[in-house]
């Protein structure tokens, strides 16, 4: 019989170049990078480039969301629409619970939504502020502080447009006298005005780390027990393990019309555990984090209930991942 899974982690480097995926809003015409602040372990501050856990996790739910479709898992009204409310956008759900217990509320959502289930979701309609904690979860995607210097740029653009405010207008005679200062040339034009923008690219080896809870698919944290069978658990799960790896073979996000995020290398290493154990998860910002993980799972447990695999590159990452889809999520005790 095939062992089932209880958790999962992933801590992986990525060099990304040339994506806009950590864009925080615009200041005028200028699009701004998310940047933060972190502590290495050595303990000294970094600014550094950043893209939010929000950005990954929508990618994946996104992904998630189409093998849902596809296969024919249940999805809730909202999650039919992708609507970013859900559940909440259910009214034939908001109608049933309306006189149910929060526990009874949990029952039917599990069993209506896979994406609700594993995604997560706070119940706000009805009077309610009824949380399902996702079972996946994403960290701050962070570059690393050694290269963290010169890794973002920004460039200019023109759209051309017609009839602009006097702020725009002025903005763009400015723009234009300082470009043809510098080429030397007459740039304009008598009929069309420029629209001046400008938008950043980043590049950059980046930390980033997942937690899987596989064992909570299917099951009402309320309750303390299961509402789906192991059939319809172990579907979900595949189909969470293969929204992972698309995540990393598809970046969706901002820009990516005319700034696809070019993924040079995806190293790391992957851990699952098979007994009510947590999966070893240690930042990529520290350098030796591949062997303090596979340390932590060799002293975990009996010795063969946590396995750590590294893998090089996003083809090996696949091999490891798709070893894993034909297994069970594991089924924790449960009250009676």
């Amino acid at each position: 019989m095939t062992t089932p899974i209880y958790s999962l982690s992933l801590a992986a480097r990525a060099i990304l170049d040339m994506h806009s995926l950590n864009n925080e809003g615009g200041e005028g015409n200028q699009i701004q990078t998310r940047m933060v602040d972190i502590v290495d372990h050595n303990g000294t501050m970094h600014n550094v480039n950043a893209i939010s856990g929000d950005m990954l996790k929508h990618i994946q739910t996104e992904h998630f969301f189409h093998l849902a479709r596809e296969r024919g898992l249940p999805l809730c009204a909202g999650c039919q629409q992708f609507d970013a409310n859900r559940i909440n956008a259910d009214a034939d759900y908001l109608s049933k619970i309306g006189g149910m217990t929060d526990a009874q509320a949990l029952d039917l959502l599990l069993e209506r939504c896979a994406l609700d289930d594993v995604a997560g979701i706070l119940i706000t309609a009805s009077g309610r502020s009824l949380p399902r904690k996702s079972v996946i979860e994403f960290g701050w995607v962070l570059g690393l502080p050694a290269t963290a210097d010169a890794t973002n740029q920004s460039f200019f653009h023109v759209k051309y447009a017609r009839g602009r405010s006097d702020a725009e207008r002025e903005e763009a005679r400015t723009q234009r006298a300082k470009k043809d200062k510098e080429t030397g040339e007459k740039t304009g034009g008598a009929n069309l005005q420029q629209a001046i923008f400008h938008r950043p690219a980043s590049s950059s080896i980046y930390a980033i780390v997942c937690h899987i809870e596989l064992s909570r698919i299917g099951y009402n944290d309320i309750r303390q027990a299961y509402v789906l069978s192991a059939p319809q658990r172990q579907e979900r799960a595949r189909a969470l393990l293969e929204s992972v790896l698309h995540t990393f073979v598809q970046l969706n996000g901002a820009m990516r019309s005319t700034q696809l995020p070019h993924l040079v290398a995806l190293e790391g290493v992957l851990v699952y555990t098979t007994s009510v154990l947590p999966a070893p998860l240690i930042s990529p910002l520290q350098p030796q984090y591949v062997e303090q993980m596979q340390q932590l799972a060799a002293r975990l447990g009996s010795g063969n209930d946590v396995t750590a695999s590294p893998f090089h590159t996003i083809s090996d990452l696949a091999d490891k991942l798709n070893a894993l889809l034909e297994r069970p999520p594991y089924a924790m005790q449960v009250t009676t």
